[in-house]
């Protein structure tokens, strides 16, 4: 076996997608000879592993079709270029902290928690926003008291509505009143980047997001949108909402998002003659359920005319009428999780990273 007679057999082998073969292109080189056994180096251009396969198979059939026993083909090819990792995205930098506010089935008072963890932030002298984000049940704008108002437009942006020492806007604010909106799953998740991106908050220590019932393309699209720096869980007693809230919880988990805890509403109920407190849908039933996520009840708010009357007429209960036992509560709330919002931060911050999505813009993850 000489090198002649390999060379003549490796011409013989042409680089994938060109009519030229290896050894007039000049990747051939260090060809070894022991006896009928050949090795060789093959430096190639391309990285793709099907060029170097193609490449190893057409050379040890040539080699091997003039005598060679054993083929030894050692490709040499450039790194494949590594995926770019994703990074954290905020597309409302102006916002320091997002709290999503969420429950696993719809008609658990998640807006009134909303609204009044909200007031009750403010109250304790933050600066808050609130972002109606429950594009089919927008009902902020009426348990605030600005069902009348419509935001004011600066250029392409839209100022948002400020009420009870609060910055808040909703779908509600934006539709003729009592519109239906019939939208797919792509139209909810560009309103959401849309009140994000569009809406002048201003420089927010807290904006507060009431999220469609449910764990769907809106909860996603925040994560994916802000790094969303806590998430309350807010449910009523009885077990098929305690069913409905785990899948919340358990979204949290999986969007790397800090539990903030668990507000149980309809806790008790407060007769308005006496003002004694009576058990009768259940009381810290939830209990089981934050051991199980590995956080906490930081309200149990017990039904309470006032809170009923108070969203119906855009009077929320934490500011007219704060030395009310709900009130007092939600002021509770507010601290522990703001305080969960402190840690978190402390920390290092929140990141939604693992929850980029990593393919290419345009291409949908399920062709993939």
């Amino acid at each position: 076996m000489t090198n002649e007679i390999v060379n003549s057999a490796l011409s013989k082998v042409m680089y994938p997608g060109f009519t030229k073969d290896i050894v007039t292109f000049g990747f051939v080189n260090s060809i070894e000879i022991k006896g009928n056994d050949v090795s060789f180096n093959v430096e190639i251009t391309s990285s793709a592993p099907e060029v170097a396969k193609q490449i190893t198979d057409d050379a040890t059939k040539e080699l091997k079709a003039v005598g060679v026993a054993n083929v030894t083909c050692n490709i040499k090819a450039p790194k494949m270029p590594e995926a770019p990792k994703p990074k954290s995205k905020n597309i409302a930098p102006q916002v320091k902290n997002f709290l999503m506010v969420s429950s696993g089935k719809g008609g658990v008072g998640k807006s009134t928690t909303s609204v009044n963890i909200a007031i009750a932030l403010a109250a304790q002298g933050k600066k808050v926003g609130l972002l109606d984000a429950d594009i089919y049940g927008p009902n902020i704008p009426r348990m605030m008291g600005i069902s009348d108002i419509k935001p004011e437009i600066n250029g392409n942006k839209v100022l948002p509505i400020k009420a009870y020492g609060i910055e808040v806007m909703s779908m509600g604010s934006l539709m003729e009143e009592g519109q239906s909106l019939m939208w797919r799953g792509a139209m909810i998740m560009k309103a959401i980047e849309q009140f994000l991106r569009d809406i002048l908050w201003s420089e927010l220590d807290c904006l507060v997001i009431d999220m469609p019932p449910g764990t769907g393309d809106a909860q996603l699209t925040l994560a994916q949108s802000v790094p969303v720096t806590a998430g309350l869980v807010v449910t009523t007693p009885q077990a098929v909402s305690i069913d409905d809230s785990r899948r919340s919880l358990d979204m949290f988990k999986k969007l790397d998002i800090p539990i903030a805890g668990i507000v149980e509403n309809m806790s008790g109920f407060i007769a308005p003659d006496t003002g004694v407190e009576y058990d009768i849908f259940g009381k810290g039933t939830s209990q089981p359920m934050a051991d199980e996520f590995d956080t906490k009840i930081i309200a149990e708010i017990p039904i309470e005319s006032s809170i009923r009357t108070g969203g119906d007429e855009g009077k929320p209960i934490t500011f007219v009428n704060p030395t009310s036992e709900s009130a007092k509560r939600y002021a509770t709330a507010a601290e522990s999780i703001w305080a969960t919002i402190e840690a978190v931060n402390a920390a290092g911050g929140a990141s939604n990273e693992s929850v980029q999505p990593t393919t290419p813009p345009g291409v949908s993850a399920c062709s993939t």
